[in-house]
């Protein structure tokens, strides 16, 4: 049986019960970092007295995932095996998602166990009322990739949630002041941990704020939805404004999927 098992973000108080009683009857542990899983399991038994016999532990991670995927068969999944991502629950912006997948193909039992998670404590502690909202993980770090996700952050009528390191930051709050400096922007440091800190406000009054804090630990940014005034363009409204029809294209492009090219065409045949 394989079992996903969430790991503390911060406080070792956060680990269940009934995670401890899984990771004391595992023969295997994947892990993101046999390192850093080791010393989680040491710290845990010195401050429970508990005894965790597993001996055998390998990294699972998303440079070398699809490797060990090709050494397992149905049969290695006999034994208790359980997997544990660095810190909080495997799949969300952690690796894991490719074992799950591996077990579904397979027919392998599985479970995967509730536990500490940043989005959710975030979205929590934010105070926005707002019942949905989109998980958009880390931003790319430069380039064309990070800006197309920022604005498809900043023009979400969801709200958004992001991880940030404590490296960029501030350059991520720049950013966002330069979209919308008026949006609302709740930022949780260090969740759960001894230096936990929230801050919210406008985007502006926290990029001036931040020149000047502490800007160490793992962050997490929630974002305010955008508010769309006004009617919504359909198709025939696109196609009636009066601009040149190469723009014409593209904005019906954008809005079908089609193919610019052949879009003008059609335009063109229509005049």
């Amino acid at each position: 049986m394989l079992t996903l098992v969430p790991t503390p973000i911060g406080n070792l108080e956060d680990i269940s019960k009934r995670s401890l009683n899984v990771l004391m009857e595992a023969e295997l542990i994947f892990c993101e970092d046999t390192r850093v899983t080791k010393k989680l399991l040491n710290l845990l038994s010195e401050r429970e007295n508990l005894t965790f016999k597993c001996s055998e532990f390998k990294s699972f991670h998303s440079h070398n995932e699809n490797q060990i995927l090709k050494t397992l068969t149905p049969e290695t999944f006999e034994k208790n095996i359980v997997y544990v991502s660095d810190a909080g629950m495997p799949c969300v912006s952690d690796p894991g998602a490719s074992l799950v997948q591996y077990a579904i193909d397979n027919n392998i039992e599985y479970d995967v166990l509730p536990g500490a998670n940043a989005v959710l404590t975030a979205f929590a502690m934010s105070g926005f009322t707002h019942t949905e909202f989109t998980f958009f993980g880390f931003l790319a770090h430069k380039g064309k990739e990070r800006k197309e996700k920022l604005t498809s952050v900043m023009q979400s009528s969801i709200l958004s949630i992001l991880y940030e390191s404590p490296h960029r930051l501030l350059k991520t709050l720049e950013e966002i002041k330069n979209i919308d400096e008026e949006r609302t922007i709740f930022l949780a440091k260090e969740l759960t941990k001894l230096h936990q800190k929230t801050f919210k406000d406008c985007a502006k009054n926290l990029f001036e704020k931040f020149k000047e804090e502490n800007i160490k630990g793992e962050w997490v940014i929630v974002i305010e939805p955008t508010e769309f005034k006004g009617q919504t363009l359909d198709l025939d409204d696109i196609k009636s404004l009066d601009i040149a029809p190469k723009a014409k294209a593209k904005l019906l492009a954008k809005m079908t999927g089609k193919n610019v090219k052949e879009i003008y065409n059609e335009l063109m045949q229509e005049d």
